[in-house]
């Protein structure tokens, strides 16, 4: 029987869950509950509220967040990118350290993560660099503008979060689908 209410799983900017998405469909005919994924995009700034106010049933959390009340199933760990000019001396290089980069301006400090393209063309204008996860460079990338992995940066995590009144089969089923368990699998 289908429920005709959809699951909702929110993602932040740079995390694609579309693999996800087609292992739930599959799971869901497989097992003939028919519920309905629904794919939000969430601002990594609203991610936890959202969760906590019910309007996500589950999301794709990046960050450190408050985890007071919430489940956090950690995923994996993204490589930190310092983004800079096409012509700028750090692309002579395959790999940097943040001495490395000591001298240059890190523009996202001036702006926020709503602000990531902003800061971005100000790199490209050669006014310093934006260090971001390597899925954000790659979002935004620019024909003016190259990344270049900083070895010595924090790196960001990824998990999945929901909350623990909210841990149902549904949320159960999600955090198997995200660990790879298959429609053939069993716990």
């Amino acid at each position: 029987m289908q429920d005709l209410t959809p699951f909702r799983v929110g993602f932040v900017p740079g995390v694609t869950p579309d693999k996800w998405d087609r292992s739930w469909t599959e799971h869901e005919r497989a097992s003939r509950r028919w519920r309905r994924l629904e794919l939000v995009p969430v601002a990594v700034v609203d991610q936890a509220r959202l969760l906590r106010e019910g309007a996500l049933d589950m999301c794709l959390v990046r960050g450190e967040i408050d985890r007071d009340g919430l489940h956090l199933v950690a995923l994996y760990r993204e490589v930190p990118v310092a983004v800079v000019a096409k012509d700028h001396p750090a692309t002579a290089y395959d790999e940097l350290t943040l001495a490395d980069l000591a001298d240059e301006l890190d523009i996202l400090q001036e702006f926020t993560d709503l602000d990531l393209p902003m800061a971005i063309e100000t790199a490209a204008a050669g006014s310093g660099y934006v260090l971001v996860p390597m899925s954000l460079a790659r979002l935004h990338h620019r024909k003016d503008v190259e990344y270049r992995p900083v070895t010595d940066a924090e790196e960001s995590p990824i998990g999945l979060a929901w909350l623990v009144s909210r841990d149902d089969e549904d949320c159960q089923q999600f955090v198997g689908v995200v660990r790879g368990r298959t429609a053939r699998s069993s716990r």
